[in-house]
């Protein structure tokens, strides 16, 4: 078991190692003003006294609600924040790209959530930056013991240096390669959102980062009534698509594609996913998890397919046939021409 009385003591100390008295900023917290970022800048700030730096890398299209929680992140629970739009004529053409070549119209934003935070880092010489959950909580190899994405260094999407030595034009942005974007006439200015910090760098700075949910309790439900009694967070009056809650992942009108996606490739979807955290913390039984699975669990997302559909320049069916080309033969089998999964619960 883990002892958070030990692990609480560690966040303190390392707090104690940057915390700076001079009104400069000592740590960088991620996010979009979400539950989980809000959680996470307001505690370290009013609990352990820090001067985090709130920075955003800004969603595909925001929501309504999503652009209210950002507007209150700032102003009512009271922080700095740098927001960053990525060219968006580009971020649309890489968006297409990463759906019709690997089903993923989130890479854009998760490559983005990922580059950007170290990138101010180094610019404003603040060497410590806080993200949220680490990335076991949602099914990546991470060990209990691991505070750092820096420490994973054989999981694929938390490498400090993904472009593992090589040339920018070399790698792939949506599953198109950075220089064939040049060759169709993008130039390579207008690519530089998206190409990673030079890890030299992160190492001659010494920029650490760490994962809070190492060092305090990461429980979903708790950081939402955090963040409502904190900055007026609010939910979503209606349900999300593919789950059963309403207050995760309300910021971007792409995220339920995204989910979506995920299920076609790998056969669980947003409600599984969900699900199987809050019966780990005790807030449903494991009947009503499966029960919660069976019935929401690859919901197509239908509210916001018009605005998803012109963002990505693609019509309707043109996306489904696509998922079905990504349906991975040990998972799907059709059965009176419906798609079906071959075991579920």
């Amino acid at each position: 078991s883990i002892d958070w009385s030990l692990r609480e003591k560690e966040l303190v100390e390392l707090c104690n190692k940057h915390r700076k008295n001079n009104g400069e900023y000592d740590c960088i917290v991620p996010g979009s003003g979400g539950k989980d970022s809000i959680f996470a800048s307001h505690i370290l700030k009013y609990k352990y006294k820090m001067n985090p730096l709130t920075v955003t890398w800004s969603p595909h299209l925001y929501t309504e609600v999503g652009w209210k929680n950002f507007q209150n992140w700032i102003h009512k629970a009271g922080f700095d924040n740098y927001l960053y739009t990525p060219n968006p004529k580009i971020t649309r053409k890489i968006t297409r790209e990463a759906t019709i070549n690997i089903l993923h119209p989130f890479q854009p934003f998760i490559m983005g959530q990922k580059t950007f935070p170290l990138k101010i880092a180094n610019l404003l010489n603040i060497p410590l930056i806080f993200y949220g959950e680490g990335g076991g909580k949602g099914g990546k190899k991470q060990l209990l013991n691991e505070k750092s994405f820096n420490e994973t260094v054989n999981q694929k999407g938390f490498e400090v240096d993904p472009l593992e030595g090589r040339k920018f034009e070399d790698v792939f942005l949506g599953g198109k390669k950075v220089q064939d974007y040049i060759d169709d006439g993008i130039s390579l200015s207008e690519l530089q959102s998206y190409k990673p910090l030079n890890p030299e760098i992160v190492k001659k700075k010494k920029i650490e980062f760490y994962y809070l949910s190492y060092f305090l309790r990461w429980t979903p439900q708790e950081n939402y009534y955090y963040s409502v009694k904190n900055a007026d967070f609010i939910g979503n009056n209606e349900r999300t698509e593919g789950t059963y809650q309403k207050y995760a992942s309300l910021d971007d009108k792409i995220d339920g594609y995204f989910y979506y996606s995920a299920y076609i490739k790998y056969g669980y979807g947003r409600a599984m996913q969900e699900s199987v955290s809050e019966v780990r913390h005790g807030h449903i039984t494991k009947e009503e998890g499966k029960a919660l699975i069976k019935k929401f669990d690859g919901e197509y997302p239908e509210r916001y397919q018009d605005e998803f559909y012109n963002y990505i320049s693609m019509e309707k069916n043109e996306f489904l046939e696509l998922c079905d080309k990504f349906r991975p033969d040990h998972l799907w089998e059709k059965k009176s021409n419906q798609w079906v999964l071959k075991k579920s619960l």
